[in-house]
């Protein structure tokens, strides 16, 4: 198939090239496997290449020089055929042959990394030795890597290798992020939400609150006697607790509400647009629920109880973010102090406190 020229029309002159490169790439091929010289891909999991090329006889050349390299393939005509398999994903390298009708590689591999996407895909052009300019441009644009025609079986592979490299530290890569950003959201012990995304999060919410007049009711629960469960049953039965206690919590809240760790035996439940009346079921369900639940996989289960305090935006004492968490603190300290096992509420300039731990 005869080529196009930067204007866009085709000439004998180009047609004529166009058998030469191919030629002269199926002979240098040709050569470089009666030499016995590969490379193999025994280290590499499996990889899916496009390879896209005008020349049916090239095209099917490089497919097939892939394909006994362990490569799974996929090919295209030209580089809108190129643009819309790349679309549908699933792909590890895309090779572009730099000159072809309707979308040229060049053009290709522009759009192709212009597609918004969480999958990276690494783009490598096929040029003409001659063509120095393109190939500048192609690096400008991002193509990952480039081969020059005619090349040998061996370029070709190594070429795909290295793009097929970059794919997967850019992949490393996005797993790390992936798994840090999990890490900053979540605690990695309870699965509850973090310290850190509670902050944000409240932040959030409380402004929500105000801009609309919305009721923000908190809750904060402390596990009672957690180190004496960690001293009679070691460390991982107190880190059995807090799994389960945080398990507790999420079952009786909305999805909408927000769990996550406070501290070392702390949690700290968001109950957006809830009222005094509700957070008070609430929080006496998970009182209730975390008394009467068995803790831990040994012959003897723990019982655990907890300790809640509990405070409502807007108050007549609670009108800031730092007043509602300072009044959560006071309720929780109350119930602390009391004995523990209790629900303590904070309202106004007193503390109300329902139920006690006898109730339970």
């Amino acid at each position: 198939m005869p080529k196009t020229t930067k204007a866009g029309a085709y000439d004998d002159d180009d047609e004529a090239s166009s058998e030469r490169e191919s030629t002269m790439l199926r002979a240098a091929m040709a050569a470089d496997a009666i030499r016995g010289s590969s490379t193999s891909l025994d280290d590499e999991p499996s990889a899916r290449v496009l390879v896209a090329d005008d020349d049916a006889a090239t095209r099917d050349l490089i497919a097939s020089t892939l394909r006994a390299s362990g490569y799974e393939v996929d090919t295209a005509q030209d580089g809108q055929e190129a643009i819309e398999r790349v679309a549908r994903g699933g792909l590890d390298v895309v090779l572009l042959d730099a000159v072809m009708p309707r979308v040229s590689g060049v053009d290709a591999c522009r759009t192709i990394k212009g597609l918004r996407g969480d999958e990276f895909v690494p783009v490598a052009l096929v040029f003409a030795k001659t063509d120095p300019k393109s190939r500048v441009e192609a690096l400008k644009i991002g193509a990952d890597a480039y081969v020059c025609k005619p090349f040998e079986q061996t370029e070709l592979l190594v070429c795909v290798s290295s793009a097929l490299r970059v794919k997967r530290a850019h992949d490393r890569m996005r797993a790390a992020s992936q798994k840090l950003e999990r890490l900053r959201g979540f605690d990695e012990l309870s699965g509850a939400r973090s310290f850190r995304y509670l902050h944000e999060r409240l932040a959030e919410e409380f402004a929500r609150a105000e801009r609309h007049a919305e009721p923000l009711a908190c809750c904060v629960l402390d596990v009672d006697r957690l180190k004496v469960h960690n001293e009679r049953g070691g460390r991982s039965l107190g880190d059995q607790i807090l799994r389960g206690v945080a398990e507790v919590i999420k079952g009786s809240v909305r999805d909408s509400d927000v769990v996550g760790r406070y501290g070392g035996d702390e949690f700290f439940v968001m109950l957006p647009a809830t009222h005094f009346a509700g957070s008070l079921v609430v929080a006496t369900r998970i009182w209730r629920d975390i008394a009467q639940k068995a803790f831990g996989d040994g012959d003897t289960p723990a019982s655990v109880t907890a300790s809640l305090g509990v405070a409502l935006f807007p108050s007549r004492d609670v009108r800031t973010k730092d007043a509602l968490l300072a009044a959560l603190e006071a309720a929780l300290l109350e119930a602390k102090r009391r004995g523990g096992n209790r629900l303590c509420v904070f309202q106004q300039e007193g503390f109300i406190y329902t139920p006690s731990g006898d109730e339970a």
